[in-house]
């Protein structure tokens, strides 16, 4: 039995894609508490079992990882989504542009490897970058016809769909952590979800690729891709140049202490704003012309996400002490003052997500790419000097700052969308 998509297009209109929207996102939040019930889980058993040490050097690896895919993305699913043809002419190029692009990220860990556990004076972080480069060459044969779940809004199929892979990889994770305390333990997670994705992808979805391309349709590709990489560039160094930097100075035991707590404060992001913005971007391409209605979807969408991200946010604000001490242990108590500062950039953050959503909706790619530029490049004034003068907390506050300049930025480019007709 395997999912086809033939949707009908009647029965959608008719319900109205407020009512889709709100379906949506339930599916969405449905599947943040199922995840983050396991992540929870997960964390604090490895937070028990792992020492913040290890952490860092996972994180290390994660940097890579992250660093490649981010240099090598096409854009290929939000092209998709963006898209009014049908997906079956572009499946088989997708799947070719990805399966390169696993190679090329493959290849690239393996040769890099040695410099970057030179660079962070981490010898320990050589093995697992070797290992980790295994992910991305396997997830490059994963069936890109995937994306169709969010291009027709099928979030229930979404939902089942990630969180079986999910459960495969924190389950993996946890069990190797037990039996050999290693850091590997991680990896291995995330290749048995990198595994367990690309059957089920060719088991259940249709239609299936083919290894064939179409140059025109790679051409297309490329070319819509291009800002999206560079947003993806800059992003990444927004979001993980404090790491990089405290990696560098601090060294991997600071590392993984700041790192768990950005993931702490990021909540506002992960549970309230990501949530959201899964389902309202292929909804905003449905509704994109209708500037009247695209207003109105965006200012409900700004409301529904301060609210939540700032009960989350306010949370964790709020009491810090308590919630590393019951999620991670008193070991990890130094991440409190960093993680209070942090707290705060989790909340603005979380706001800013519908705007890429908008820009991209109505075909800006180079509206997210100047507001991130912003972003990136205030982090990159003020990091290393407020790391030297204030350690963590001082990374905290570069990243703090680099989204409150960023935010009249993004107030400037949405006034400049919503008056625009076209």
């Amino acid at each position: 039995m395997y999912y086809n998509y033939k949707i009908d297009i009647i029965s959608i209109v008719n319900m109205g894609y407020t009512k889709i929207a709100i379906k949506g996102i339930s599916w969405m939040s449905i599947f943040r508490i199922v995840t983050r019930a396991l992540s929870f889980l997960k964390i604090a058993v490895l937070a028990r079992v792992l020492t913040p040490s290890q952490f860092g050097v996972f994180g290390i690896a994660s940097l890579v990882l992250a660093l490649l895919e981010i240099l090598t993305e096409t854009g290929v699913n939000i092209i998709l989504i963006q898209s009014k043809k049908d997906i079956k002419e572009y499946i088989d190029s997708a799947w070719v542009v990805s399966m390169i692009r696993g190679v090329i990220i493959f290849l690239g860990i393996i040769f890099t490897a040695p410099f970057v556990a030179s660079f962070f004076k981490t010898p320990d972080a050589l093995g697992i970058l070797l290992l980790i480069s295994l992910v991305p060459l396997i997830r490059g044969f994963i069936n890109p016809a995937e994306v169709k779940f969010r291009k027709e809004l099928n979030f229930s199929y979404e939902f089942w769909f990630r969180s079986f892979i999910f459960l495969v990889d924190s389950v993996v994770a946890i069990f190797f952590a037990l039996v050999t305390h290693s850091v590997y333990s991680l990896v291995f997670g995330l290749l048995a979800g990198a595994i367990v994705e690309v059957i089920v992808s060719f088991i259940l979805i249709k239609p299936i690729p083919k290894l064939k391309f179409k140059s025109n349709y790679l051409k297309e590709i490329l070319h819509k891709g291009k800002w999206i990489t560079a947003y993806g560039i800059l992003n990444y160094f927004s979001e993980n140049g404090d790491n990089i930097i405290v990696g560098r100075v601090l060294g991997s035991s600071s590392l993984g202490i700041y790192q768990m707590a950005y993931k702490i404060s990021i909540l506002p992001i992960t549970e309230v704003s990501d949530v959201i913005n899964q389902v309202i971007f292929p909804v905003y391409t449905k509704i994109e012309g209708d500037i009247k209605r695209l207003i109105k979807a965006y200012l409900k969408t700004m409301i529904l996400i301060s609210m939540g991200a700032m009960v989350i946010g306010g949370i964790i604000y709020s009491f810090p002490t308590e919630i590393v001490r019951i999620l991670l242990g008193s070991q990890w108590l130094p991440i409190v003052p960093v993680l209070k500062i942090l707290s705060v950039y989790g909340i603005l953050r979380a706001l800013t997500g519908p705007s890429s959503a908008l820009f991209l909706s109505r075909g800006k790619q180079s509206y997210v790419t100047a507001m991130i530029f912003v972003r990136f490049i205030v982090l990159v004034i003020t990091i290393y000097p407020l790391i030297v003068v204030y350690g963590m907390i001082g990374a905290g506050y570069s990243a703090l700052l680099s989204v409150v300049v960023e935010i009249p930025v993004i107030v400037f480019l949405v006034y400049r969308v919503l008056r625009s007709k076209n």
